[in-house]
């Protein structure tokens, strides 16, 4: 891309990273009005929201990374204060108390704690020695600032963003060196714990888990999601049924086609190029944001810049185990392509984060 002719602010943006984003976010728009059968009411939104959230990103990337770093924990604070929030003042909607009435905005706060733990564990480890790393001294102090709001979360309940909040946090406590022993205990414990956890399990939970293990147990009841997704990706076929000829969608066999579901949407009008498409998209976007880690001289800011990837990361890659039965359905989105706003401000959060520590990364080596 010829940038000669641009201001030296736009020549600088990360535009190997911003094109697939705005890909990514239109295709999502032209899946969205098809799904809504040919109509605006979810494309012209969700445009809407991503240039908003677009601006603000790149907005974003102005701060320091010392201004990021001194802003995870009180940042943290905050959130946490609003989940419990969330219990007190917060309303209830599809069945679970998530969101916070603020007006003209519905504000969903456990999806600001999936950038904020990353960051309030990246600098915790920032803070650490070095020769503490492989204590005790390492682990508590990250487990109970992952452990309290994933509690938080689950209470609401909302096992998927709990589960992306723990990801989240335990990927930075592995990126900084926390021995693979103390993981390997912890996967044991859970392990031993799992039948008990799985008793306190809401219902739906329950049976969501059960039909992962055996999806054609019940296919017309609490199975019928996977079926229908299963089917409207089966029959997309290499290059889909065409636009707009989705009968799985058109015609209301695949719940949640718009939101959780979009990608058997997608993949039942354009087939495996189009999820092709979407894969090599998300890829560019990944890269880009490993090599930003890579490249980051200071602690926090490697630690950081690789645990906001990776969280981007388990959103994608769930969500696609998800649809494809790979996965139990735990209701996360594909990032930037399921309808609503809470999903793209927390992902569009991460992307401006990491501008601000390539930017950086930039001064740095020019200094050099």
């Amino acid at each position: 891309m010829n940038l000669a002719f641009m201001p030296k602010p736009v020549k600088e943006l990360p535009w190997r990273m911003i094109v697939p984003v705005c890909l990514i976010a239109t295709f999502s728009c032209v899946v969205l009005y098809s799904a809504a059968g040919g109509g605006l009411r979810w494309a012209l939104p969700q445009g809407a929201r991503f240039v908003v959230f677009l601006g603000a990103a790149i907005a974003m990337a102005r701060l320091k990374p010392e201004q990021i770093k001194q802003a995870a924990f009180p940042a943290y604070v905050i959130v946490l204060v609003l989940l419990v929030a969330v219990e007190a003042l917060g309303f209830v909607g599809g069945g679970a108390r998530r969101w916070i009435n603020l007006g003209p905005l519905n504000l969903q706060p456990s999806e600001l704690m999936k950038p904020v733990i990353v960051l309030a564990c990246a600098h915790f480890y920032s803070l650490l020695p070095a020769r503490e790393i492989r204590g005790w001294s390492a682990i508590w102090p990250a487990a109970v600032l992952i452990g309290i709001p994933a509690m938080f979360i689950l209470v609401q309940p909302d096992l998927g963003t709990a589960m992306m909040v723990v990801l989240g946090g335990v990927t930075v406590m592995f990126l900084a060196g926390v021995p693979l022993r103390l993981f390997a205990g912890g996967a044991l414990a859970m392990g031993i714990a799992g039948p008990v956890a799985f008793s306190f399990l809401h219902d739906y939970q329950r049976q969501r888990v059960l039909i992962f293990l055996d999806p054609e147990s019940d296919p017309l009841h609490t199975g019928y999601h996977i079926t229908q997704s299963k089917i409207a990706i089966g029959s997309g076929g290499l290059t889909g049924v065409g636009y707009l000829q989705g009968t799985q969608s058109h015609n209301e066999f695949l719940p949640e086609k718009h939101t959780d579901f979009i990608f058997a949407t997608m993949a039942e009008e354009w087939g495996l190029v189009g999820g092709l498409f979407l894969i090599v998209a998300f890829s560019l976007v990944l890269r880009w944001g490993m090599k930003v880690a890579n490249e980051s001289e200071d602690r926090f800011s490697r630690l950081a810049a690789a645990g906001l990837t990776t969280t981007i990361f388990f959103y994608f890659a769930i969500n696609l185990m998800m649809v494809m039965g790979l996965a139990p359905v735990v209701g996360i989105p594909l990032p930037l392509f399921s309808y609503g706003g809470s999903a793209i401000m927390t992902v569009m959060i991460c992307l401006g984060l990491l501008m601000a520590i390539e930017r950086q990364n930039k001064r740095d080596v020019r200094k050099g």
